[in-house]
């Protein structure tokens, strides 16, 4: 009897040491994946679509939460302040969010992320209308822009789009060209069509269908490389033109997060978007593999935003 009840405690024991280390394991619950948008937006989706294979990479199931309101990321961001530093809560970062963070409108710093991985990095693309644009090329462009007082049609003003067309004229030492505001990608490349302005600060997928009926042609990348679908468009850097802004969408969790638990979190990202269905999102969205970056470049990309936004925004009058 006494063998019998030594065998049971030691089955005990090995079960709560099983439980335990099981608990020790991250990760061993759910995931956040925080948004500023709202279900179906182009955030909302590249979360989605990461977290397809990310669940099974991680062996945890992943659930996003939709925080909209306030400036851009805004209410996303104080959402993801407020939650525990233990890397069960990510957030998928924006040059949305680094705007908002260069013009003060919220607490949150670039040393309080930590870095995960980059999905998507869509360059802004300048654009001009094929059919009337005295322009046929990169270099024609880039000499018409130094000397001719341009139209511009942007998203917002103050956005992202807007600060794009203010650098690229200011490093190129052309006019600042006058600004026409749009309410989204898709109405701007169609008054590109109908002419109503010279220029469109637009994302390659954004006018997609205009360039292949031959209707919009892309004159500069503003990224450190030309993209795969438009190879003969050169970038403002290979001009002499040091302007690169991108669409970017990346993954940060807390930066007090352990060395240990963020590379899981790393490996596990990657490793899911680098599966074909990730990879055919990139494509259908006119990208490559190219856009997913690990935590150490992404992080560098984050801190060269900031560094080009906050004083942008400030020559600007954005921000005092």
């Amino acid at each position: 009897m006494k063998h019998i009840k030594l065998a049971v405690l030691a089955t005990a024991v090995a079960a709560l040491a099983t439980t335990a280390l099981a608990a020790d394991k991250f990760p061993s619950k759910t995931i956040e994946v925080v948004t500023h948008a709202g279900a179906g937006g182009g955030t909302d989706v590249n979360s989605r679509m990461m977290m397809l294979r990310a669940r099974r990479e991680l062996k945890t199931d992943m659930v996003v939460v939709n925080k909209r309101g306030g400036p851009s990321g805004a209410l996303a961001m104080k959402y993801f302040q407020e939650r525990p530093a233990d890397g069960y809560t990510i957030m998928t970062w924006t040059n949305g969010h680094a705007l908002t963070m260069a013009l003060g409108k919220s607490d949150l710093k670039i040393e309080d992320m930590r870095p995960i991985a980059r999905g998507t990095n869509d360059p802004q693309v300048l654009m001009v209308n094929c059919k009337t644009s005295a322009y046929k090329n990169s270099d024609e462009f880039l000499a018409g822009a130094r000397t001719t007082k341009l139209k511009y049609g942007t998203t917002n003003i103050g956005g992202l789009d807007h600060i794009t067309a203010y650098m690229f004229a200011k490093r190129a030492g052309g006019p600042q060209p006058a600004i026409v505001p749009f309410k989204g990608g898709g109405e701007l490349a169609t008054q590109l069509v109908a002419g109503s302005i010279d220029v469109g600060v637009l994302n390659l997928s954004e006018a997609s269908a205009q360039i292949e009926a031959g209707d919009i042609c892309p004159m500069v990348v503003l990224d450190t490389q030309r993209m795969a679908p438009i190879p003969n468009v050169k970038t403002a850097q290979e001009m002499g033109v040091d302007v690169v802004f991108a669409t970017v969408r990346g993954f940060v969790t807390h930066a007090k997060v352990s060395d240990a638990d963020a590379a899981v979190l790393e490996k596990g990202l990657l490793k899911a978007m680098d599966h074909s269905i990730y990879q055919a999102y990139l494509q259908s969205s006119g990208l490559d593999k190219t856009s997913v970056l690990g935590a150490a470049d992404w992080g560098k990309q984050m801190k060269q935003l900031m560094t080009d936004l906050v004083p942008a925004a400030k020559e600007m009058g954005l921000v005092k």
